[in-house]
């Protein structure tokens, strides 16, 4: 491919909303440890989806109760989501779960015939070991 698709290039009609799913683990408890996990993932989902940031509808992103120093929504905004609304919750507080995790659900316009990639990194790979890496 030659790059991202741009709105323009895609005809009316052969785009449908879709929602794309990643997650992420944090190092630390640290704004930047945050901003930097949580910017990758956007990157991530942006580049392996072929998307542009007009592309995006919404995002919403949810944090274990061990993180508290940041808002995921900070780093997006700082990834040049800056327009697109966003918002954190906080996740259900699982006995056992993966610590210092950050999930995204991002809603999303793509081609129709567009597959969809969904990205887990780091200590959150485990929760879909079944996609590629």
């Amino acid at each position: 491919m030659d790059g991202p698709v741009q709105r323009s290039d895609v005809a009316a009609g052969s785009e449908r909303l879709r929602a794309l799913r990643g997650a992420t683990t944090a190092a630390r408890d640290t704004s930047d440890a945050i901003g930097y996990r949580t910017a990758e993932l956007v990157g991530r989902l942006l580049e392996r989806n072929e998307l542009v940031v007009e592309d995006i509808v919404s995002v919403i992103f949810t944090a274990t109760p061990d993180l508290r120093a940041d808002f995921p929504a900070v780093a997006a905004r700082g990834a040049g989501l800056s327009q697109t609304p966003l918002l954190c919750c906080q996740e259900i507080p699982v006995e056992g779960a993966i610590e210092r995790c950050i999930r995204v659900l991002m809603h999303v316009y793509l081609p129709r015939d567009r597959a969809v990639h969904h990205v887990y990194l780091h200590g959150a790979r485990q929760l879909r070991l079944d996609l590629p890496e």
